[in-house]
């Protein structure tokens, strides 16, 4: 099975719709893709139906778009029903499989629940945290096709609140420098045209004004803010 594998991308990002991960570290994706890092993504449902979308297939084709202006190398989509995603076996064995095929060294996933947004959110995270032990475990081969056992190295989350988010207790927050990749960013959420039409353009300085909030926190241009259930940790403290 290990020589049928493809080869490995060097980190996954995991959403629960497509346009999630761009919004919440689509920064950070493209300034590791043009470091020449291996970038995945994975949706868990189509995100359809939706008001503006005439189905999944425009929203799929949304999807591509943005994964080429990132620089990414692979997206799947997992079909999982959106409205009505749960942290179950099924779809924390199917994500596992991701990781377990594809052998990331970071994997992104949300980081909290989104009040008086899709509950699929908060499920994501139990979802993604789950695969992420699910892919280390031994003696399950039948539950798992056979596919190797992978250890994820590190295990980050990112946010998709309007503000600056507000780091999960027991969490600790990192901000990457994406000062040279927001306007990426923010094409790559323009290309889901479904989802911010002209009548949501306000969408776009909001996204900007955070980023840049952030970053001036952190003392860069812009930012967006990860989080690790590690106090983070360097052999290099002249590179902070």
């Amino acid at each position: 099975m290990a020589d049928q594998l493809p080869p490995p991308l060097d980190v996954i990002a995991v959403g629960a719709h497509p346009d999630d991960v761009e919004i919440g570290c689509g920064g950070t994706l493209a300034l590791l893709a043009s470091q020449g890092h291996r970038v995945g993504i994975v949706d868990l449902t189509d995100g359809e139906p939706t008001p503006r979308s005439s189905g999944p297939q425009e929203r799929l084709a949304e999807a591509a778009c943005a994964a080429k202006v990132l620089g990414v190398t692979h997206r799947e989509n997992l079909g999982f029903p959106n409205r009505r995603l749960f942290d179950s076996f099924e779809v924390r064995v199917a994500l596992a499989k991701v990781f377990r095929r594809w052998r990331p060294r970071l994997v992104l996933g949300l980081g909290d629940k989104t009040p008086l947004a899709s509950p699929d959110h908060a499920q994501a995270v139990a979802i993604t945290e789950a695969a992420v032990f699910y892919s280390r475990l031994t003696k399950w081969d039948d539950t798992f096709d056979a596919l190797p056992v992978h250890t994820v190295p590190q295990f980050l989350t990112y946010f998709l609140f309007a503000g600056v988010p507000d780091v999960p207790h027991g969490h600790w927050p990192i901000v990457v420098n994406i000062s040279g990749h927001l306007e990426t960013k923010l094409e790559a959420i323009g290309c889901f045209r479904s989802q911010f039409p002209p009548e949501k353009a306000h969408v776009f300085p909001r996204v900007r004004a955070m980023a840049e909030t952030v970053g001036t926190m952190a003392g860069c241009a812009a930012g967006e803010v990860l989080a690790s259930s590690r106090i983070p940790c360097t052999t290099d403290p002249m590179r902070l």
